[in-house]
């Protein structure tokens, strides 16, 4: 074991160790200084947003995704005092981070749909919407997907891509909604008399809006009956039983007038040669 003179000790621990204990004790106050002032930052960051209307669960996202690349600048100029080469590091998590970008192109697209959908907020929470193919009650709302209960009470988990790629239909944005209805009646029977009924009974539906005002009117000459238009305005909570009642109460109510819902049919006339 080779043995060192006292200057040569002397001489080794003025150009190696001092200065390396030096350059760690300094890197470890970046590394503990630069933590706080992450902190700090955050936290500012984290009541911005909080004054914001952004969901809870991005308002935690950005912080950590802020919080993140803070420490990694902190902890790169840490290494940097260290004498480690940062820019090789760099290169290398630049490098990992596409490799692991292209790997993950599906997720990553669902990831900024996701950010989309709860900046913007076409929809939020219990809101029932026609998105991605699928109609339902939103359940939740996460970075990757989006979750659905259908009518049936079936839960479907969609990703938040193929949301945001189409067209999304809010049935819930609005506080009223217009009933589209259509009744026919027969050719033979009593147009104003079938009016005047579908109009009484619009009156008469308690859930029916007064403003805007209810439309009835023949809108069609079919092939076998003369149609209707039936469009109260209503309670986007009342959408489905007003429509599922009123369609009960005219099949009633001509039924008790006597007036006709025809059916399609079709006349069969056969004519025997010579005759």
């Amino acid at each position: 074991m080779p043995e060192f003179s006292t200057d040569e000790a002397s001489k080794y621990l003025d150009l190696y160790i001092i200065p390396f204990a030096i350059n760690l004790l300094i890197a470890i106050v970046i590394f503990v200084v630069g933590r706080i002032v992450v902190n700090i930052i955050v936290k500012i960051v984290g009541k911005l947003l909080a004054k914001s209307s952004y969901d809870e669960m991005l308002v935690d996202f950005i912080m950590g995704i802020v919080r993140s690349i803070l420490l990694l600048f902190v902890i790169i100029a840490a290494l940097d005092q260290l004498g480690v080469d940062t820019t090789s590091l760099v290169a290398i998590l630049g490098a990992a981070g596409l490799a692991i970008g292209l790997s993950l192109q599906g997720s990553l697209q669902n990831f900024a749909a996701g950010v989309m959908l709860l900046v913007f907020k076409p929809f939020k929470s219990g809101d029932f919407v026609d998105a991605g193919g699928v109609s339902g009650t939103v359940k939740g709302i996460s970075i990757f997907t989006t979750t659905m209960n259908t009518p049936d009470n079936k839960e479907i988990i969609v990703p938040n891509g193929l949301i945001y790629s189409g067209a999304i239909t809010n049935y819930s944005a609005k506080e009223t909604r217009r009933v589209d209805m259509v009744f026919g009646i027969g050719y033979g029977d009593d147009l104003k008399k079938a009016k005047t009924i579908l109009e009484e009974m619009v009156a008469a539906e308690e859930r029916v809006l007064k403003d805007p005002a209810p439309t009835v009117a023949v809108s069609e000459l079919g092939d076998s009956s003369v149609n209707f238009v039936v469009r109260p305005w209503v309670k986007s909570a009342d959408y489905w039983g007003v429509m599922f009642d009123f369609t009960e109460a005219v099949k009633l109510r001509f039924d008790q007038e006597g007036i006709s819902i025809p059916f399609p049919q079709m006349d069969v006339h056969v004519h025997k040669e010579g005759e």
